[in-house]
């Protein structure tokens, strides 16, 4: 099942397609409305679905006229997995962990589905990172890995969008990882009974522009999505509506020669066969969008 949150004149609704590719739903402010994703997540899946079929009996969105809204827009826990494709590690000069490469993002960070990717006023050197998104829907700690899948209820896609400068100014990647509109996030949340276990065996692209700059197989992570909740649920618990961003592959800009940086009107594209795709533009920071940003966080 495929659910897009959106918002239409001011108002947030949310939606899920039908066999035939239309999206029907509610507005939060209709009686029907069954709730917001995360609280949906939280309930569990067949609450999940359930709200899925009652938004099907709603009225037909069309999505091309809406803004998009990341799917979970304050997850509790971002965990983002860095050099998980040997080919992206080799590149970046580094080998092949044996242990996953963590780092987080804020959710401050995170923007929908066509909004813009912001250029900070600081560097120019945006990078892309195409990667697929697990979202947990069942808590716990130590988790073994032959029942780890069964605590991923959906997934989605992200890019990864670096600063890279600001990444390697220090040891730790924070902040060249979290600048103000550079987590991409969407289009949809897909339940995870409408791909393969794990998302194993699809094609991940990134384009820019139209063209081709990653793709590989979401075979080749180093660290497969069950690896990932099991060692990671090692140091801490995880809790309905945490996404785990899995990594990216090769072709990332910062390795190029010349290298490649996303400028203002560019647009990027990552896509999974079964997720969809997630579009967005490139824009330059503005003061305004510095008060927007201000604005939310108050």
């Amino acid at each position: 099942m495929r659910f897009v949150a959106y918002r239409h004149q001011g108002v947030e609704g949310l939606a899920s397609a039908d066999k035939a590719g239309n999206y029907r739903g509610y507005a939060v402010t209709d009686a029907a409305f069954p709730g917001r994703l995360a609280s949906l997540i939280a309930a569990g899946e067949e609450a999940l679905l359930s709200a899925g079929r009652a938004l099907l009996e709603g009225p037909e969105i069309d999505i091309d006229a809406v803004e998009f809204l990341p799917p979970l827009p304050a997850p509790g826990k971002i965990v983002c997995i860095g050099l998980n494709y040997a080919d992206h590690s080799a590149e970046s000069g580094f080998k092949v962990p044996d242990y996953p490469t963590v780092f987080g993002r804020f959710p401050s960070s995170l923007i929908g589905h066509g909004a813009p990717i912001i250029r900070p006023r600081v560097s120019h050197q945006l990078d892309y990172e195409g990667e697929f998104v697990a979202v947990i829907g069942r808590g716990g700690r130590d988790i073994p890995k032959e029942r780890a899948l069964e605590h991923v209820i959906a997934y989605s896609l992200f890019n990864d969008a670096s600063i890279r400068d600001y990444q390697f100014k220090a040891p730790q990647w924070t902040v060249g990882k979290n600048f103000d509109g550079t987590g991409a996030f969407g289009p949809f949340l897909v339940t995870a009974d409408a791909l393969p276990p794990g998302c194993a065996g699809l094609q991940l692209e990134t384009r820019l522009n139209g063209e081709v700059v990653q793709s590989a197989s979401t075979n080749d992570l180093v660290f497969d999505v069950a690896t990932l909740v099991s060692t990671l649920s090692e140091a801490f618990a995880f809790e309905p509506g945490d996404i785990i961003v899995t990594g990216t592959p090769a072709g990332v800009g910062l390795a190029r020669k010349p290298q490649l940086w996303m400028k203002p009107g560019d647009f990027c594209e990552v896509e999974v066969a079964g997720l969809g795709v997630l579009r967005n533009p490139i824009a330059d920071q503005t003061a305004a969008f510095a008060e927007h940003k201000g604005h939310q966080s108050a």
